[in-house]
């Protein structure tokens, strides 16, 4: 049997949803003072969000706690987290800033509501043994956590790379990328009990950083929008990559717009054969996309129909 397939979007605080994935207004019979949170809202739509705010920072205990609070009415929805860049990127290993960076992940970890720890590392991250070694000291600087590596670079899918992932008991995460100069190509690889799938978007304009002169930060890289051709793709990857894994977890992370959460939406339609109702707006501006996840639309056999 397959391991339960985790799917949802990378991050959920864009000032870009605020209208389009969530609502302007309160819906009726909503008080105000409760407060809304974008959490407790995916949470009923998704079953993961991946933290991508602790890249940056790290997190605070008090807030993941919050954070918990806001998605406890869904029992099976699971958190993931990037590690922070100071550690993929600067190579910083300092022990005071590891300490410092589990604090924040301890709530999560303890409640069994950390599905992985992903490692993003930088297209420049080839594979050499210099950078083998650093992989294996993040390991064991995190033995801790269920840590999910990325790759960028297409290296890494040398065999001596691959043995290091199962080796070290490091899962691999299939990424879907624009074609580039050694891009990591897609893949269904599983090389730890979990299954991990990232889903960046393919537009032209976009690197990933590879080449971060000739692409500006963030002004096009999200900006893409999967058919369904494409999702029916992937999916088979992951269902491939799920027949052997503890627990499997797709994450797409094309937000512009709100476009990751159309696509998180269909490809969970496409896994389970169910659709469920798609905010109302952005049924509005993706009406080819979403035309079976109005609110009269709970179920669906298939989601794409035959030709």
């Amino acid at each position: 049997m397959s391991s339960p397939i985790h799917i949802g979007t990378a991050g959920w605080s864009y000032p870009h949803w605020n209208g389009v994935v969530y609502p302007k207004t309160y819906p009726p019979g909503f008080h105000p003072q409760a407060g809304f949170h974008p959490l407790e809202f995916l949470s009923e739509r998704f079953s993961v969000i991946e933290i991508n705010s602790s890249f940056y920072q790290s997190l605070k205990p008090e807030v993941v706690k919050l954070w918990m609070k806001k998605v406890q009415g869904n029992p099976t929805f699971q958190f993931t987290a990037k590690l922070n860049q100071r550690f993929t990127h600067a190579r910083v290993l300092e022990n005071g800033e590891v300490a410092a960076f589990k604090e924040g992940l301890w709530p999560l970890l303890r409640s069994r509501k950390l599905g992985a720890l992903l490692m993003q590392f930088p297209w420049a991250f080839r594979f050499t043994p210099e950078n083998r070694e650093f992989l294996i000291r993040l390991r064991r600087a995190f033995h801790e956590f269920p840590l999910v590596a990325e790759m960028r670079h297409g290296s890494w899918l040398a065999e001596d790379a691959i043995g290091t992932f199962l080796d070290y008991r490091i899962g691999f995460c299939n990424i879907d990328q624009p074609d580039y100069t050694s891009a990591m190509p897609p893949t269904a690889y599983l090389t730890s009990g979990v299954g991990y799938v990232r889903l960046h978007g393919r537009n032209p304009k976009n690197s990933l950083g590879a080449f971060e002169r000739q692409c500006p930060a963030r002004l096009r890289q999200h900006d893409y929008l999967y058919t369904e051709a494409e999702l029916e793709e992937w999916n088979r990857r992951v269902e491939r990559v799920s027949r052997y894994a503890d627990s499997t977890f797709v994450i797409f992370n094309n937000d512009a717009g709100g476009k990751s959460v159309v696509n998180a939406l269909q490809m969970q339609a496409l896994n389970s054969g169910h659709t469920i109702a798609a905010p109302r707006e952005l049924r509005r501006r993706f009406p080819m996309e979403l035309e079976h996840f109005g609110p009269h639309h709970f179920t669906q056999q298939t989601l794409f129909p035959a030709a």
